[in-house]
């Protein structure tokens, strides 16, 4: 019998499951194993995990389950052990020359392990299958409109925590906007037409800002970006390639620019790929911006784990786009897994 084991997350900040109950209630029904670790954050109670007939396990065990067993997480595994023998699903961030990809590869080879990049699980058109994006943009745009008042009434930015539901997220930006006197009056979505970017659009309309949607249209050709110099906000929802260009560097930084706020929704700082050069390590949510200026003054803002603001929607949107692919892992040796474990083999070759 097929085997998933959901892991308890270890990453401070971090609420979400990629499973819901539903999700594992229609696995077990299907004639897969589902067991999921105990955690101390997860926003789903793991009481409703139990009701479906999922096994719990002690927290942090998974590493001595069986060699067949398929570990399901999220976000970073742990440091140890140094051997990874498992087959994991998650998001490896290890196949676009990140400084800690060669490490965890080596740790795969080094175990038999195989890792089923969650961010390369691609249908037969190469788009993902499941994403986290759209929310990565809605919870971006509204830290960076947040961070971006603060910095125009010279106020220490605030820290972050999770959000029950957006709409109290919504409330507190509509309240910090309307108690302040200013307002951002337009914003540069770059990657607009993606998941990030429709999540960008739909927070930024809702509070009255305008918004210029770029694409591959409007970028394919383009070796000038200074024009998004001259917006409040800029929102980079691109995922990046080799053939992606730099929007903005040190050197395009201009004395009379509008712009001084990022919203790197991508963040991607540890890419070679990054098309914000700007900075060269993540943001959290203690301290959500950091300094790239001061005159002008230009901030970015790049927390890698966004959609975790809002655990529960989150949560819920993105088990829902990927459970028809997970009841697939019956099949793991074609479609969307298939492909997945070929681009591993591909970049296992780097170490």
């Amino acid at each position: 019998m097929m085997h998933i084991l959901i892991r308890s997350e270890t990453r401070k900040n971090e609420e979400r499951v990629g499973i819901t109950p539903i999700g594992a209630k229609k696995l077990i029904k299907k004639g897969i194993k589902v067991s999921i670790e105990e955690s101390r954050t997860r926003i789903i109670p793991i009481s409703e995990f139990v009701k479906v007939g999922c096994e719990v396990l002690k927290e942090n065990s998974w590493s001595k389950a069986s060699s067949d067993t398929i570990i399901f997480g999220l976000k970073e595994l742990p440091e140890y052990p140094l051997k990874l023998r498992h087959r994991h699903i998650m998001f490896g961030h290890a196949f676009k020359g990140q400084q800690s990809a060669r490490n965890l590869l080596k740790r795969f080879k080094a175990g038999g392990g195989v890792l089923y990049d969650i961010e390369y699980l691609l249908n037969s058109k190469g788009r993902r299958v499941a994403a986290f994006g759209y929310w990565a943009g809605y919870v971006g745009a509204a830290v960076t409109i947040s961070c971006w008042l603060s910095q125009k009434s010279k106020k220490t930015n605030k820290s972050f925590l999770t959000y029950k539901n957006k709409y109290l997220l919504d409330n507190q930006i509509k309240q910090e906007l309307k108690n302040s006197n200013y307002h951002p009056k337009s914003a540069i979505i770059i990657g607009a037409l993606g998941r990030a970017g429709s999540g960008v659009i739909d927070l930024c309309e809702k509070m009255n800002i305008e918004t210029t949607k770029w694409d591959i249209p409007q970028t394919i050709d383009k070796r000038d970006f200074s024009e998004i110099l001259n917006y409040d906000l800029l929102f980079n929802c691109v995922v990046a390639n080799s053939e992606t260009p730099t929007f903005i560097s040190t050197k395009s930084i201009q004395s009379n620019q509008r712009l001084s706020i990022i919203g790197d929704i991508s963040c991607d700082p540890g890419s070679k790929y990054n098309p914000i050069a700007i900075y060269n390590k993540v943001t959290t949510w203690d301290s959500p911006v950091e300094q790239i200026s001061k005159n002008p003054i230009l901030e970015v803002m790049a927390i890698d784990n966004l959609p975790s603001l809002l655990p529960l929607e989150s949560s819920i949107d993105f088990a829902s786009q990927l459970l028809p692919f997970l009841m697939q892992l019956v099949k793991i040796d074609e479609g969307v897994w298939y492909r997945a474990y070929q681009t591993y083999l591909k970049n296992l070759r780097i170490v």
